[in-house]
C-alpha cells in the first residue's frame, strides 16, 4: 500500500474538506505515517475516516474529529501539549510535530509502550508516553498550553483545568447519551470558559464515565 499517497488523500478529502486549513496542522498530518501508531492487522484501514480500535474498548479519534479538535486549540510552536487517554499517542504526535513537546498519557502501560515505539519509530521528536489515570492529567510537566482527550467524557475532571497555564486551551468532546459536542476551554485566572466547536461522539475515554444514579 503506498501509504504516502493515502496521507495525501486523507488530507483533501477529510481534513481541507471540514475546513481545516492551518498549514501547520495540514504539513504535520502528511508527514506524519499514521500506520505506525495502529496495530499492524489494520494498517490499511490507516487513514479511513473510521473507528481504529487500537486495543480492546480503545481506539484513535476519528481523522475529522482529531484534525477539527487541534485545528480549534491552534497550537503554536513552543507550547508544551498533552493528550489524555492518547492509546497508541497518534493526537500527541501531531501536536509534538506543530509544538515541539507534546507528552501521551494512557492508564494502559501496553499502549503507553506502544505510542512510544510509534512516536520513535515514526521519528517524532519531543514526544513522551506516560502511564497515569486519566482524570489525573500529568501534573509532573505542568502547566500546559493545550490539553486533548482523545475520545469523549461525560465528566470533566478539575485537575485538567488546573493542569492549564493561563490563556491555556483545553478540548474535549463531552458526550450526553447519543449525543455529543466538542467543547474548547479556555483558562484566565483560576476559572475556564468555553465555547462549543463541533459535534462529535466518539467513545468514551476510560475513566470518564459519569457516576451511575439509582432510578426508584
Amino acid at each position: 500500500m503506498d501509504f504516502a499517497h493515502a496521507r495525501h488523500l486523507m488530507v483533501e478529502t477529510q481534513v481541507r474538506t471540514n475546513d481545516v486549513t492551518d498549514a501547520r496542522l495540514l504539513s504535520a498530518l502528511r508527514r506524519i505515517p499514521r500506520e505506525h501508531f495502529v496495530p499492524e492487522r489494520l494498517q490499511s484501514l490507516a487513514y479511513a475516516e473510521a473507528d481504529l480500535e487500537v486495543a480492546p474498548g480503545r481506539g484513535l479519534l476519528r481523522l475529522r474529529a482529531l484534525s477539527k479538535l487541534i485545528a480549534a486549540l491552534a497550537p503554536e510552536p513552543g507550547e508544551r501539549c498533552l493528550e489524555i487517554a492518547g492509546a497508541t499517542g497518534y493526537g500527541a504526535a501531531v501536536l509534538a510535530a506543530i509544538t515541539g513537546q507534546a507528552v501521551s498519557l494512557d492508564p494502559d502501560p501496553q499502549l503507553t509502550a506502544a505510542a512510544q515505539s510509534a512516536a520513535e519509530r515514526a521519528g517524532i521528536a519531543g514526544f513522551t508516553a506516560v502511564t497515569a489515570p486519566t482524570a489525573g492529567g500529568w501534573p509532573e510537566a505542568a502547566p500546559y498550553d493545550v490539553i486533548l482527550l482523545n475520545g469523549a467524557a461525560e465528566i470533566l475532571p478539575e485537575a485538567w483545568i488546573a493542569q492549564l497555564a493561563e490563556g491555556g486551551r483545553l478540548g474535549v468532546i463531552v458526550r450526553d447519551g447519543p449525543a455529543g459536542h466538542a467543547r474548547i476551554y479556555t483558562k484566565t485566572g483560576a476559572a475556564a470558559a468555553y465555547r462549543v466547536a463541533f459535534d462529535a461522539a466518539p467513545p468514551l475515554a476510560p475513566g470518564l464515565a459519569a457516576p451511575k444514579t439509582f432510578v426508584f
